[in-house]
């Protein structure tokens, strides 16, 4: 993304707080050339308002890193909502706990350490999420959409990151297990019946998945 568009977009949207800016440098600091797992700011102000706006009071997230996504989408849960978050790093999510309690969400995340894919498995078939977002190892991709799909609410959203790979997926050149992967995710989403979707060109490219019916 051009830098000149990478800070206007920065600048025209809701500022990000002091919670929020302190856990970038944070970020920067403790976890070197990683920090760029963490998503942007206009990203993360994306997630509260799609969490808003969809209405859902229990939320999943497949990637915590040190939670930045996390206070984005706990903020915009009703106060009574939950967020399971999954992820297999105790030490990148011990730096999550302490921005949670500072932004005030400890209270509405339950983080469970261990594969997602058994988190996800074990949770009760019915549909009860109401959004999810998907921002890990890019293998399992197919399998985490799955998962969450299955257990969406009916005007649920599921939300996937990087659906662009660095342009990687457009390249047939690349052959990687993690462009295989997203690219394989990108063409089920686009024919799932069970949902519509839109993929949109924010950061290194998000889809936007509602379930149907």
């Amino acid at each position: 993304m051009s830098p000149v568009v990478d800070d206007y977009l920065l600048t025209h949207c809701s500022p990000a707080d002091d919670v929020l800016n302190d856990l970038v440098v944070r970020t920067r600091e403790e976890t070197g050339g990683a920090a760029g797992m963490q998503v942007s700011h206009d990203e993360g102000a994306l997630l509260t308002m799609l969490v808003r706006l969809s209405g859902a009071r229990l939320a999943v997230e497949v990637g915590v890193f040190t939670g930045y996504s996390s206070i984005c989408i706990a903020r915009g849960l009703p106060p009574d909502g939950r967020l399971l978050a999954c992820d297999v790093s105790t030490e990148w999510t011990s730096i999550a706990r302490n921005y949670w309690e500072r932004a005030g969400v400890a209270d509405r995340v339950d983080l469970r350490i261990g594969p997602a894919l058994e988190t996800l498995r074990a949770l009760p078939a019915e549909p009860a999420i109401g959004f999810a977002f998907i921002d890990a190892d890019k293998q399992s991709y197919p399998d985490y959409y799955e998962e969450v799909v299955t257990r969406l609410t009916p005007g649920g959203l599921v939300v996937v990151d990087n659906v662009f790979q660095g342009g990687r997926v457009f390249d047939p050149a690349f052959q990687g297990d993690a462009q295989v992967a997203v690219r394989r995710l990108n063409e089920t989403i686009a024919r799932d019946s069970r949902v519509e979707s839109v993929m949109l060109p924010v950061r290194d490219g998000i889809t936007i998945a509602r379930r149907i019916g």
